[in-house]
């Protein structure tokens, strides 16, 4: 956080987790303690007696809505953002799409054909099982994806609702771009900069701020480069793009289907929350490609 654009103003930062201790001896050793006000405690739970101007949080978890802190921006942007306000990011987009891992399943699979010159292939059930059964987080490259991405769910930060965040569902319909077997499918998501159309100008110096984390890492994260200053920054977290700490998020299939070039893979995928734990995610994955169609379910915990 950089202090000194915001000097004469205030920052609330609001963090559920025991490091708000530290903050507040950090902020309290660089004589900060009028301008960054250190609030210990869940965003449902402080007080804040202020109107605010901006909001920012890097609350995106996995597949983007996993661990995901959206909910506690949405609880911040209706109690305390003032009207043209701002919130960053302000949107992101989750994507799907099929692909091909052969070296990956190559390692987990088909090496138990042959181990050491020992035909092990009665471990190929267990095998899958354990490999493939929960979403796994990987990084993937352009490579290894089979067609163009389909738009699960795109989210406005300024308009969406707590209770678009209990089920997001879409069908989907590829053409493969290639002959490969399909191992599986991978999420990855972008979230979005810039300020709302109708926004008035914020001035730092008399804007209060609130800043959300959610504990995580933020590795060197890349941003796609704009030619136009009014476009919005976009962070990426795509195949092709250079890895961050997200990398993908891949629901392997326990058997690849092998599929031609300009073949067809069509279904349907429902991301729910877990009724065990808001926090845990349910994943529905039905697929059909070459006349067979196969459902695959998974729980990311």
């Amino acid at each position: 956080m950089q202090h000194q654009s915001f000097i004469q103003g205030r920052v609330y930062a609001v963090d559920a987790s025991a490091i708000a201790v530290q903050a507040k001896e950090v902020v309290k050793a660089n004589n900060l303690a009028e301008t960054v006000i250190v609030l210990h405690g869940r965003v449902e739970d402080v007080e804040i007696d202020e109107q605010v101007d901006v909001i920012i949080s890097e609350w995106m978890g996995y597949t983007l809505l996993y661990e995901s802190m959206l909910g506690s921006v949405i609880t911040a942007r209706d109690r305390w953002l003032k009207h043209g306000g701002l919130i960053l990011p302000c949107a992101a987009t989750l994507y799907l799409a099929p692909i091909t891992h052969p070296d990956r399943y190559n390692d987990s699979i088909d090496f138990w054909r042959n181990v050491y010159g020992i035909d092990m292939s009665a471990m190929l059930p267990v095998a899958k099982q354990c490999a493939f059964e929960e979403p796994c987080v990987e990084t993937i490259t352009g490579e290894n994806v089979l067609t163009w991405p389909h738009v699960v769910k795109h989210v406005d930060c300024y308009t969406i609702q707590l209770n678009e965040l209990e089920s997001v569902s879409t069908r989907y319909k590829f053409q493969s771009m290639m002959r490969a077997p399909l191992h599986g499918f991978a999420f990855w998501f972008d979230v979005e900069f810039s300020g709302p159309a109708n926004s008035s100008i914020i001035t730092p110096s008399q804007s209060p701020l609130i800043g959300l984390s959610d504990d995580d890492p933020v590795d060197d994260i890349p941003s796609k480069k704009r030619t136009n200053p009014n476009e919005p920054l976009v962070l990426s977290t795509a195949p092709e793009d250079p890895p961050t700490h997200w990398q993908q998020t891949l629901i392997y299939l326990y058997d690849p289907i092998e599929v031609e070039q300009d073949q067809i893979i069509e279904g349907s995928v429902t991301l729910s929350q877990s009724k065990e734990n808001r926090r845990f995610m349910n994943i529905h994955l039905q697929y059909s490609s070459g006349g067979r169609s196969f459902v695959k379910e998974s729980v990311f915990r």
